[in-house]
């Protein structure tokens, strides 16, 4: 009879190779899995057999069964086995540490991965108590030759990793191996330090000579790093900064080693970014000495030199790309430039008297090197450091910074304008972004943000320079006026000679204007008045006004920087009505006149964008406005005698602007006539009878808005007239709710007759001008909402024609915002806006449940008393917002609850 042992290890080989071989059936793949499964489950000699099949002299793939088959044995039955077979088990493992491999470079990696698990193993289960000089023969193994000692080193980081990052030990063990790893830190650390510094020395003897050799040593020393890596993060900062910081030194002296920086540099990264007590992150400041820095600063512009190489290929033309290793150590190098400037804003100004570093404006200089660098992610990498450096108390005074500040304006300009598609070849960035992002719509999402942190930062960075900004800023406005439009290849679809998205005069106007915007409005606010530079910001806006464009992308930055200005028109009064022609030219703006095609998304931003800026100036300047009153209303009054030249938002935001002006009458009975005189039209037809018909009936309801109607794509839809007069009522009775006020001052208000009364406790009772108008208009509003409730029972569902059988279902702006989604194309504002039929329709019952929500929610805030004592008011808001709830989808109750039942809560606890 043969020995079971080798017979055994035999069927075990068959097996594994049976699994391993890709011409292997599926039937027998299962069978030799299942046989090696159970034998490592209830085989009595697994350790013998796992000892013959890990020889060296198998094939790898054997080996690294039977290593398996041993590390099985540890996990699953060490507790059982008696002492002297642990102990014979813990010998033949070391031997395999020490003579059971082949050399550091031709061994496979599974390997030393699998061997390494298997020490990691009992070390867990038998240090410190039972194996008490296993650092000691750790130490003796590095001494047999380069395979051992990274086996040596593979081994320490995984068991740090187990005990400190995962944490796969019972509770005590865990903390008997940490307490032991943290009592032996200090040689724990100078070993790895004597370690790297011999193979390091090693390697720069040998690697213009023999280079194989060298790269052993190099092995070495990437795995002794990646050791530290795993140690540095959680020790105490003590072990890190001993000796004087010998560790940050040597790291960084081994960042100029292109074959050791990547790992260097994350090693410096994670020490650097430690968090703790400042007096004992104090010693990290050794970093901005001048040796350290001119590694540093070295290492980055070799690294930044070497990220970018020819290349040439049959699919693509020559030109450059990115070499990843490199781009990847330039990323960590700016972490690092990141993270030190963390530490020197937290140590600082803080109890532990850390003065300003005297190579602050060294260190400043290669952080803008990142900042101004072709890569946009490099770019946004810097920005929360910048931030942090312009709001420190102590460093945002130094005169360093204060010059860099002026510097980092001048790198702005250049990263605001969006360039560097994936797609294009028209910027050096491209190249990077095509490392970095996966498509156009990626890279778009990211730079949006990143725009967004820039903002925040230019901000913080006005504070320090106010004024120079603004000089920035206006060179910048002067420039762009001056400078003639540039379509590029990229043409607009809505019509010749228009920008697209993507022009090059687009994209330098978007990224002026956000400049411009982020600069101005901080001007005010940290600049004392009678320095302000009004001469110069009202040549500005005059500039502005007279720059005549009818390309929309550009007209929309022009309006802007209108707004972004107007403050300065607060102290030359006389410039208004130019500014008010301005804007209501641009309410009416078309790219081509009495065209009837739908009008495209730029267009309409065009003329909602001016809308929105007379209601920010009325709602910000009412009283500065209130001379012009008159002639405003005139001119409202003029477009809206023309019906085809306004839709019924612009109607609605020209009418809320009027609404904020006149609050400042701080007359109640002149607001008053002035209200019902605005709400006249939409009063009658509100509470006309065909209305009243029309809204507490579904049937006439659906009727009326053409939902019952079979409509064929193409064909013009009769009834849309009848939703777009709803509309604006309901639009009108929002916005006047929504903005007719009172005075805040209570002397003013009392004078102009607001007041009625006071509460018990002395609190003024005041009336709403647009009382009366509201509360005539307040019944059929709730009839609205009943009806509308209850066009969701079955019966009324049934009355949807096949055209509109989906008029309820969620449109895709409401997905879009649920799923958080972002924006699709980056071409949307060229295609004209075609909706069918079933989309107006959408939209329109959409917008018309919410506004009646949000007028019924703003009514209480209001209205006040005059809302709460309406008789049966419990009973009529139970009869109309809660009829049918059951029916109703929950994407409708959803805007009920938000829009509703908050405000009206909020208005009973005030």
């Amino acid at each position: 009879m043969g020995d079971p042992v080798a017979e055994m290890c035999d069927q075990l080989v068959k097996a594994v190779n049976v699994m391993m071989d890709a011409e292997s059936s599926q039937i027998y793949r299962l069978e030799a899995l299942k046989f090696c499964e159970e034998f490592k489950e209830k085989c009595s000699f697994c350790v013998p057999c796992g000892l013959q099949l890990a020889d060296k002299t198998q094939t790898a793939v054997v080996r690294h069964f039977g290593l398996q088959i041993l590390e099985h044995v540890i996990k699953f039955r060490w507790n059982n086995m008696p002492q002297q077979e642990k102990v014979q088990l813990k010998d033949c493992a070391m031997g395999l540490l020490s003579t059971g491999t082949y050399p550091i470079l031709e061994e496979e990696s599974h390997i030393k991965d699998v061997l390494s698990r298997i020490i990691v193993e009992m070390i867990k289960r038998e240090w410190p108590q039972h194996w008490p000089d296993m650092l000691k023969e750790m130490e003796a193994l590095t001494s047999l030759g380069e395979a051992q000692t990274e086996l040596v080193m593979l081994i320490l980081l995984r068991l740090a990793e187990d005990v400190i990052t995962f944490r796969t030990l019972p509770t005590q063990r865990r903390r008997d191996i940490q307490q032991t790893l943290t009592q032996n830190m200090e040689s724990i650390f100078s070993f790895l330090l004597a370690i790297l510094q011999i193979h390091v020395d090693e390697y720069r003897k040998l690697v213009n000579r023999q280079w194989l050799y060298a790269k052993a040593h190099c092995r070495v020393g990437v795995a002794t790093l990646n050791t530290l890596a795993g140690y540095i993060d959680w020790v105490a900062l003590a072990n890190i900064t001993n000796d004087n910081c010998h560790l940050l030194e040597m790291l960084c002296l081994l960042l100029s080693e292109t074959e050791l920086q990547l790992e260097a540099a994350e090693c410096l990264l994670i020490a650097i970014s430690r968090k703790g007590k400042l007096e004992d992150r104090k010693p990290l400041m050794v970093l901005f000495d001048d040796v350290a820095m001119h590694y540093i600063l070295s290492a980055a512009q070799s690294a930044d030199g070497a990220a970018i190489c020819n290349k040439s290929s049959p699919t693509q033309p020559v030109g450059v790309g990115v070499v990843e290793t490199h781009y990847t150590f330039l990323k960590r190098l700016c972490q690092v430039l990141c993270a030190l400037g963390s530490q020197l804003c937290s140590l600082v100004g803080s109890d532990v008297e850390v003065e300003v570093p005297a190579n602050l404006s060294k260190y400043t200089e290669a952080f803008l090197a990142f900042t101004t660098h072709p890569s946009q992610f490099l770019r946004s990498s810097t920005q929360i450091t910048w931030g942090t450096l312009f709001r420190h108390e102590i460093l945002s005074k130094d005169p360093v910074i204060i010059q860099m500040t002026i510097k980092y304006f001048r790198a702005t300009m250049t990263n605001l304008v969006k360039t560097g598609f994936p797609s294009s070849n028209d910027s050096p960035s491209c190249e990077y972004s095509r490392h970095d992002f996966d498509s156009d719509e990626d890279f778009n999402s990211f730079f949006n943000s990143f725009r967004a942190q820039q903002g925040e930062v230019v901000r913080n960075a006005c504070r320090i320079v106010p004024l120079e900004a603004f000089q920035i800023a206006a060179e910048w406005l002067q420039y762009q006026i001056s400078t003639p439009i540039d379509i590029g290849s990229t043409v607009s679809k809505t019509a010749e000679g228009l920008c697209s998205i993507l022009s090059p005069s687009a994209v330098q106007w978007d990224a002026m204007t956000f400049f411009t915007e982020s600069v101005v409005g901080k001007i005010f606010k940290n600049v004392e008045d009678e320095k302000l530079p009004v001469d110069q910001g009202i040549e500005l806006l005059q500039a502005v006004l007279n720059y005549n464009t009818r390309d929309p992308l550009i007209l929309s930055c022009v309006l802007t920087n209108v707004s972004v200005l107007f403050p300065f028109v607060t102290h030359r009064p006389h410039f208004l009505p130019q500014v008010l022609y301005k804007l209501f030219a641009s309410i009416t703006f078309e790219v081509v006149e009495e065209s009837k095609a739908p009008r495209t998304r730029a267009v309409k931003n065009i003329r909602r964008h001016a809308c929105s800026s007379i209601i920010k100036m009325s709602r910000d300047y009412p009283q500065f406005l209130l001379p012009c009153f008159d002639m405003m209303y005139n001119h409202v009054k003029k477009l809206f005698s023309s019906e085809p030249l306004l839709n019924l938002l612009e109607k609605c935001a020209l009418m809320e602007a009027l609404v904020l002006i006149s609050n400042q009458f701080k007359d109640y009975n002149k607001q008053k006539n002035f209200l019902e005189e605005l709400m006249a039209t939409v009063a009658a037809r509100w509470t006309s009878d065909e209305m009243r018909h029309v809204l507490w009936d579904p049937a006439l309801f659906l009727d009326f808005v053409g939902a019952d109607q079979l409509v064929a794509e193409g064909t013009e839809h009769t009834t849309s007239i009848n939703r777009s007069r709803l509309s604006f009522c309901v639009y009108t009775i929002l916005g006047v709710v929504k903005r007719a006020r009172w005075p805040a001052d209570l002397e003013e208000a009392k004078a102009g007759g607001f007041v009625v009364g006071y509460t018990p406790n002395g609190a003024p009772i005041y009336r709403n001008p647009c009382n009366a108008q509201v509360l005539a208009l307040l019944p059929n509003l709730l009839a609205l909402i009943r009806t509308h409730n209850s066009l969701f029972l079955p019966e009324n569902m049934c009355r949807l024609s096949e055209t509109f059988s989906k008029a309820y279902d969620m449109i895709e702006v409401e997905k879009n915002v649920v799923l958080g989604l972002p924006q699709p194309a980056l071409d949307i504002y060229d295609p004209p806006v075609y909706k069918t039929h079933l989309e107006r329709m959408q939209g329109f019952f959409c917008t018309l449940y919410d506004n009646c929500y949000h007028t019924l929610g703003k009514a209480g805030l209001s209205l006040q008393q005059d809302f709460y004592t309406i008789e049966g008011l419990a009973e009529q808001i139970v009869g109309s917002a809660f009829v049918s709830l059951d029916n109703v989808p929950d994407h409708r109750l959803r805007t009920m609850l938000h829009i509703l039942l908050v405000p009206i809560a909020h208005s009973l606890k005030s």
